[in-house]
């Protein structure tokens, strides 16, 4: 049992920290890509719920809105990418891979399915410039998941006073 609750312990670590690092860090990457400060970016997060007009005129409010927002959306991708590495190994091994086609898949659902059944209700227009950049945001995003789903292999103690070799 003890085993199991390590990894379970070590799933939660890995959802939360790859969420909550990856979803600030991008906010970060839409404030460079826009040009526009986090309180914009964060009141465009909120108006995918409660609309544009509405996230614009809500001040802090809707800001606050926004990042939760944002940071639940990066624990549920997170956790996507965590459950499907304990299923499919390889994953967590081959993490850097996994975590680049993990991030091109995140950006054609977010953009092509949950942004057109958003409040916005349309499908985002990208030039060649802002499409690589977004791309490249969201393939960050999901090598910073996968990172944090990782395969952590600990040397074992030989007993000896040393550290074997895994």
């Amino acid at each position: 049992m003890g085993d199991r609750v390590g990894r379970s312990h070590s799933a939660l670590a890995a959802i939360l920290l790859g969420g909550f690092i990856a979803g600030t860090i991008d906010i970060g990457a839409a404030c460079l890509i826009s040009g526009r400060d986090v309180i914009f970016i964060l009141h465009v997060i909120a108006g995918g719920l409660v609309g544009k007009a509405a996230a614009f005129s809500g001040g802090t409010n809707t800001a606050a809105i926004g990042l939760l927002l944002q940071w639940g959306m990066s624990i549920i991708i997170a956790a996507i990418y965590v459950i499907a590495s304990r299923a499919i190994p390889i994953l967590a091994r081959s993490w850097l891979v996994g975590g680049l086609i993990y991030g091109a898949g995140v950006f054609f659902v977010m953009n092509y399915v949950v942004v057109p059944l958003s409040a916005y209700h349309h499908v985002p227009s990208f030039t060649p410039t802002s499409f690589a950049k977004n791309m490249a945001a969201m393939l960050l995003f999901g090598v910073i998941v996968a990172f944090f789903a990782r395969e952590r292999r600990l040397p074992e103690w030989s007993g000896e006073g040393r550290v074997a070799s895994p």
